[in-house]
């Protein structure tokens, strides 16, 4: 796609955002609800963002995911990532699609009818989402038998597909053979727990599912048995840390946003004065301004050299999540501070963008695991080492 493709598609989530997804944000956060209009809406517009054209879709890139986060997370972090990480899971359908994937996920996700998500994290392995324990054995000629547990999944009960990551059990299978599969939402076997409910990031709908000997077609496997690292490495990080990095910013922007609007307004009832005529303030919202647009041109940066497949993406990519993280937790206090009462009270915008922000740390990869595997880029140590 072209440059002014990608600004359509930019401009388009700018305008959802706007629309849907702004004025829903806070009864999203307070009701605790997954944001299905917000969702629906970009679904319907955006879904085949990253879809190759060759399959239907926009063929864009990270890029796009990080500029389409920013433009939603601004509005409402919860339905972005919601859509981030349908957007994560079409790159990784696409990226070694069969015919069979075509016809059945990437023509409909193109088209704006399919949700789809990730399946990756799993109770007990913390942050190292790409070790799962989830169990996969041959069933009969052209079956797969997957078994086990994933958590936090994003959409979880309300996508149409999950991209689900496994280990392979069948008698011979190489050891810590790692492979990725597509499950339909109406497979029999599938059960979903409670909704998660967090400090921040409210409307995620991040459920543990629960796979009971659930029986797939074999043409549901995504690429080769034993793919998956390479799928998690190549695709699902660079996607997933623009997804999460994008959304974000996204709040870090809608934070600068607040505090300019209130100081603008502000003026001191004894004399008059207007508080942006304040050195002390012009001062601090200078320097916010400033940590959010290096953040920005750190994170075009990370999806541009991801993109080119230049040497330093990864570290771009690893650093840009990283940044963003503490941009956006930075960014808020310091709204916080030149907001005073009005911007600490319960149903003040900046109440939501706080706890949100606060996740960008705690979503994996972790911010420290994310500056190891910087240094370890540059100094040429395997990233997954000791």
């Amino acid at each position: 796609m072209t440059r002014t493709e990608l600004s359509k598609a930019v401009f388009l989530a700018r305008e959802i955002a706007r629309d849907v997804l702004a004025p829903q944000a806070a009864a999203v956060d307070e009701e605790k609800r997954w944001p299905a209009e917000g969702v629906a809406a970009l679904r319907a517009a955006l879904g085949g963002l990253v879809v190759p054209e060759r399959f239907g879709g926009m063929g864009q890139g990270l890029s796009a995911v990080a500029q389409v986060g920013e433009a939603t997370g601004r509005a409402c972090a919860s339905t972005s990532i919601c859509f981030g990480m349908h957007l994560v899971g079409s790159a990784v359908i696409a990226a070694k699609a069969t015919d069979s994937h075509r016809e059945r996920y990437l023509t409909p996700i193109a088209e704006g009818r399919h949700l789809t998500t990730l399946a990756l994290s799993e109770p007990g392995v913390g942050g190292e989402f790409w070790l799962p324990r989830t169990r996969m054995e041959s069933s009969g000629a052209d079956g797969l038998r997957l078994t086990g547990a994933k958590s936090f999944v994003t959409n979880g009960g309300h996508a149409d597909s999950y991209v689900i990551s496994t280990v392979a059990t069948d008698p011979g299978a190489p050891p810590g053979e790692f492979s990725c599969a597509v499950v339909d939402a109406d497979t029999p076997g599938l059960a979903w727990g409670a909704p998660w409910h967090g400090f921040g990031m409210r409307g995620n709908e991040s459920r543990t599912l629960e796979l009971a000997g659930v029986e797939v077609d074999r043409r549901q496997l995504l690429g080769e048995p034993g793919d998956e690292i390479w799928y998690v490495f190549s695709v699902v990080a660079p996607y997933f840390l623009m997804a999460m990095a994008g959304t974000y910013l996204g709040v870090a922007a809608a934070a600068l946003d607040e505090a300019r609007a209130h100081v603008t307004a502000r003026r001191h009832a004894h004399s008059g004065r207007a508080l942006a005529a304040q050195p002390l303030v012009q001062h601090r919202l200078g320097v916010m301004w400033a940590r959010v647009e290096r953040t920005r041109r750190l994170l075009h940066h990370a999806a541009a050299t991801g993109e080119a497949g230049e040497p330093d993406a990864l570290a771009a990519l690893c650093s840009a999540k990283a940044e963003v993280a503490e941009t956006a937790e930075a960014v808020v206090n310091d709204a916080l501070t030149l907001t005073g009462g009005r911007g600490y009270s319960g149903d003040s915008a900046l109440h939501r963008l706080l706890r949100d922000a606060r996740a960008a740390h705690v979503m994996s990869p972790i911010t420290d695991v994310l500056r190891v595997w910087v240094g370890k880029s540059l100094l040429g140590e395997p990233l997954l080492g000791d």
